[in-house]
């Protein structure tokens, strides 16, 4: 697994962006939210991935797959988008778009407007057509392991307000901390090794579902936020960090499978079931012509 930066809000260091009362209300005003201009271009190189939003409602994706745009844009997990041709997990894009204005921060339940606007990028310039429906597929369930309902050692609720964090970031154009440090509002995972803090549980789930190639569906029952750390033996070495990405550790050769890790440090297990999930079917798609 890539490094990655991801925010306590949505499943990729794209929509790290800073809420404003006028950008919420200015995109409340637009109605279908669509980016201004936007450029998608395909990358045949082999380098490292990359995405990010800066001021303006700038957004800059870099060597991204579409399944990464569609995964982003839908709220789902890998393993929900199916029927899709292959190549939209190993072709490579380049995408550059504005907004049309600041783009508010997305929170828990309400990811914003940003998620509806690469919708509409994916429609107009790779022609997608989906649908939804439900289907049976085998799945892990995300549960509490001890009988007592106590989380473990380095799971711990969250007392961080990452909304007045995010605001008074944005006002005063400070960068989020960089280092080895856990994030306050985020998860930083490369390898194996994943620290994060004042995220929702379902963050979690979407990136074991990335590791595990199931869905993972919450059903431990807790609500809020949390801090966490978790490390673990991967079954792939992590290929490099993204630019920009703060380095973690180097993995420990010795740490337990992700199954052992969540249940001795997170209090946490994954029991697999067959369960029935709602899919997103790819009815149709095409490479976008370049710019």
């Amino acid at each position: 697994m890539n490094a990655t930066y991801i925010t306590s809000s949505l499943v990729a260091a794209l929509f790290a962006v800073v809420t404003t009362h006028d950008a919420t209300q200015a995109f409340q005003a637009t109605g279908d939210p669509s980016f201004e201009v936007a450029s998608v271009k395909p990358n045949k190189g082999d380098g490292p991935t990359d995405s990010g939003t800066q001021p303006g409602g700038r957004v800059t994706m870099i060597n991204v797959p579409l399944r990464f745009l569609i995964r982003s844009a839908y709220q789902v997990q890998d393993e929900q988008i199916v029927d899709a041709p292959s190549w939209i997990a190993t072709e490579h894009f380049d995408v550059l778009a504005k907004a049309p204005g600041e783009i508010p921060r997305p929170t828990p339940g309400n990811p914003g407007p940003l998620p509806l606007m690469m919708r509409s990028l994916l429609a107009e310039r790779f022609k997608l057509v989906i649908h939804r429906e439900t289907r049976e597929f085998p799945a892990y369930a995300l549960e509490l392991a001890r009988r007592d309902g106590r989380p473990g050692p380095q799971l711990h609720s969250s007392t961080v307000d990452c909304a007045a964090i995010a605001a008074a970031r944005g006002r005063s154009g400070a960068p989020p901390p960089s280092g080895n440090e856990r994030p306050q509002c985020g998860i930083r995972a490369a390898g194996g090794q994943m620290m994060a803090g004042g995220i929702p549980l379902s963050q979690l789930t979407t990136l074991l579902s990335s590791m595990v190639q199931r869905v993972v569906i919450d059903k431990t029952g807790l609500t809020g936020n949390f801090d966490f750390e978790l490390k673990w033996t991967p079954d792939r070495m992590s290929q490099g960090a993204p630019s920009g990405t703060p380095a973690l550790p180097a993995n420990d050769p010795d740490a337990p499978s992700i199954f052992t890790a969540l249940q001795e440090q997170l209090g946490l297990k994954l029991e697999s079931a067959k369960n029935l999930v709602e899919v997103l079917v790819i009815d149709h798609v095409e490479r976008p012509t370049p710019d």
